[in-house]
């Protein structure tokens, strides 16, 4: 970064450190105890449609690897696209496995980043429910290196509460990296995993 762009006010993007999601499990615990939020063993990856070979090899490595593990109750993973033009992968484990579940959606984005992928890389999430059967994700958002809470209203509608999400980023202020940010805590409607 030059004296110019110090002038200008321009910033150095904050470059993605997936390591970051390992912390989701100690989070996880911190979530439980101070909201009363548990996993729900759904875990997904966002990225901007990519077509051809490229990525149709990208994908079958990602079945494998996630094949690999037998371990499994359902499919490994499953792939969608939104009505926007979106990709999400959809992974899927046991509720009080946790940390398996970082490990695969870890080992996504890195193949994904490592095969070419990484500027279509858009977020990664992880739902939670409260015993009122409300969802919640933390959203990792890859290219601000930040997680937010996203909170949308279990009635359906487009609607968010934004009071937990402030709530929940009270809790989990000393255990992720938080979006400071809150323009930059985009809505996920309909995210699989939610």
């Amino acid at each position: 970064m030059g004296l110019l762009d110090t002038i200008l006010g321009r910033s150095k993007p904050v470059r993605p450190n997936l390591d970051q999601l390992f912390a989701l499990p100690s989070a996880a615990l911190t979530l439980q105890a101070g909201a009363g939020y548990t996993p729900t063993g759904l875990g997904s990856v966002c990225f901007a449609g990519v077509e051809g070979g490229g990525f149709a090899r990208i994908r079958q490595e990602v079945r494998e690897l996630l094949d690999a593990d037998t371990g499994r109750s359902g499919p490994p993973v499953t792939f969608s696209q939104d009505g926007y033009g979106y990709t999400w992968l959809l992974a899927q484990r046991a509720p009080d496995d946790l940390a398996a579940l970082v490990n695969d959606v870890h080992a996504v984005n890195t193949l994904l980043q490592d095969g070419g992928f990484g500027p279509q890389l858009l977020c990664s999430l992880v739902g939670f429910r409260d015993a009122e059967q409300r969802p919640l994700a933390l959203v990792y958002l890859y290219k601000r290196g930040s997680f937010y809470p996203f909170a949308p209203l279990p009635d359906g509608t487009e609607k968010r509460d934004s009071q937990r999400e402030l709530q929940v980023r009270a809790v989990l202020g000393d255990d992720l990296r938080i979006e400071p940010d809150l323009a930059r805590w985009f809505p996920v409607w309909g995210a699989p995993g939610l």
